[in-house]
């Protein structure tokens, strides 16, 4: 029976790090024929409205969020400023420095984040990763982010990331995102 008990641990353990599982093995190719198509310089231009929620690594909310954003471009480079408001009254600002690559990759920069935001944009999908520092109140944890947008048909973006520290999952962002007059 412990034996049975290890080897179910050590399986579950391999499910949760491998990458060919689940959230991280989405790959940019798999949406490149999708349809409508994302456009930086469309979808994230203008003001945006974003509404989400972060689940803990055992699936429970933890906290909600509005996120008033404006985007604007100037050629292939870009910015993206968010405002965000916590449930708990809590507020945060982040400006994110975009430049758009060729063949749909970019970078992107914001203070929180250490180094360089790689991402690409595929069929109606946005992906990126990137290493973030939460704030000192936030417990100042640096994490791996993985970042996922899907365009809807209504010009509605679908935000899910993933959190992981050493590798493990430790939280899960879910959020809408609109033009605002949508």
């Amino acid at each position: 029976m412990k034996l049975f008990l290890i080897i179910l641990l050590v399986l579950l353990a391999l499910s949760i790090l491998r990458p060919g599982f689940g959230f991280k093995s989405q790959r940019p190719s798999h949406y490149g024929g999708t349809a409508p198509e994302f456009d930086m310089k469309t979808h994230l231009n203008g003001p945006i409205i974003s509404e989400g929620m972060i689940h803990d690594l055992r699936g429970r909310m933890v906290s909600r969020f509005v996120a008033e954003m404006q985007g604007t471009w100037d050629g292939n480079t870009g910015t993206l400023a968010e405002n965000f408001t916590y449930a708990n009254g809590g507020t945060q600002q982040r400006l994110w420095n975009l430049t758009l690559k060729e063949d749909g990759h970019f970078t992107a920069t914001a203070d929180d984040i250490i180094g360089l935001a790689k991402g690409q944009v595929s069929g109606a999908t946005l992906s990126m990763t990137y290493r973030i520092r939460l704030p000192e109140n936030a417990g100042g944890h640096v994490l791996d982010v993985t970042d996922w947008l899907y365009l809807m048909e209504n010009g509605t973006l679908l935000n899910r990331s993933e959190l992981r520290k050493f590798g493990i999952k430790v939280a899960e962002l879910t959020a809408t995102m609109r033009p605002v007059g949508n």
